[in-house]
């Protein structure tokens, strides 16, 4: 007795036609019809830059077997589905056609410690963005890897987690893991260090500053009553809400270096990044220290060099605020100020 299979309303039989080896003729192009159809809308340019008749004949083909048949029923789901996969996986495999290139030049920053002679330089590198990934990262990885092995440059997660590759990209400083390539083969990309840092080498600033001034700030829990210490502090939901858009900061220092007042006063500044956990800390419910904090910003630096230029908040790859965390810092500053003269 002849069955039927198939979904969006069509069917294709299975009778004696399939047992001897094949599909009939009227279901080989009713499926054919099908697929190139479900192709176009599932993966698009699955068979593309392949001449229309050598399409036709491999979808042909593919409907045609018993075997391929067979294994899209045994597998389950929708027959149609799996043939369609098949038939992708048999473009995926086959050589593909050969296209004109999508060159696209980089414009690198590179200065060498070992070379004290030389000043710094923009190298140029030509990538086809076709054999290259989405990112900046990727082709700075493809250009170390294939092209110029001196190239330097910090790198690690590749998912926007750890902050190692943050540099400045066309005049705006983010991480290259999550830049896109601008696709305009007509602008040339331009990839430098985070501004006003000591260069370490190329694209490796030296962060030892930034570093020294996170530490600082003392940046764990604190407790005055240590009875407890080595078990749990418990916290409310509202009160762990408020260190929502503050525990995200990676340290990448995006913020700090496209900050102009911290170009200036680099050295008594803490900067955006640093002021932002430092108030991440002054507003944990868990932490007693919340007045020492303050009072170690005590001086006309610390904090006060903030301007509200705002550059930190703009350029954030993680979308924090940390001029909004600086404002809250010094109203809770005009509140200890009072608190320490009525004292």
């Amino acid at each position: 007795m002849p069955r039927s299979f198939g979904g969006g309303g069509k069917e294709f039989s299975e009778g004696p036609e399939v047992a001897g080896g094949t599909l009939s003729p009227k279901d080989r192009k009713r499926g054919a019809a099908m697929l190139g159809r479900e192709l176009n809308r599932k993966w698009g340019t699955a068979f593309a830059g392949e001449p229309e008749a050598g399409r036709r004949g491999r979808v042909m083909a593919l409907i045609g077997t018993t075997a391929g048949w067979g294994a899209a029923r045994g597998r389950g789901g929708s027959a149609l589905l799996q043939i369609c996969r098949r038939a992708h996986a048999g473009a995926a495999a086959a050589p593909a056609p050969e296209t004109s290139p999508c060159l696209k030049k980089f414009a690198v920053y590179r200065w060498s410690p070992d070379n004290l002679g030389e000043k710094p330089r923009m190298q140029t590198y030509e990538l086809d963005l076709k054999k290259c990934g989405p990112m900046v990262l990727d082709a700075l990885i493809k250009i170390k890897n294939e092209m110029d092995s001196t190239l330097t440059f910090r790198r690690s997660c590749r998912e926007g987690i750890c902050g190692s590759c943050a540099m400045n990209i066309n005049g705006a400083n983010t991480l290259a893991c999550t830049k896109r390539i601008d696709t305009n083969l007509n602008k040339v990309t331009k990839i430098y260090p985070l501004p006003h840092m000591y260069v370490v080498k190329d694209l490796v600033p030296d962060l030892s500053n930034f570093y020294a001034q996170y530490k600082a700030i003392q940046p764990y829990l604190k407790k005055k009553d240590e009875s407890n210490q080595g078990k749990e502090y418990f916290q409310s939901i509202e009160d762990r809400d408020k260190l929502d858009g503050l525990y995200e900061c990676i340290l990448c220092a995006c913020c700090s270096t496209s900050c102009p007042s911290y170009w200036w006063n680099g050295d008594k500044y803490l900067g955006p990044a640093v002021l932002m956990q430092a108030y991440r800390w002054m507003i944990d419910s868990r932490d007693d220290y919340t007045e020492e904090r303050l009072a170690q910003l005590q001086d006309p630096f610390s904090l006060y060099r903030c301007h509200t230029i705002m550059n930190c908040t703009q350029t954030c790859p993680k979308g924090l605020n940390p001029g909004k965390a600086i404002a809250e810092i010094k109203k809770m500053m005009a509140t200890y100020k009072e608190k320490a003269a009525h004292a």
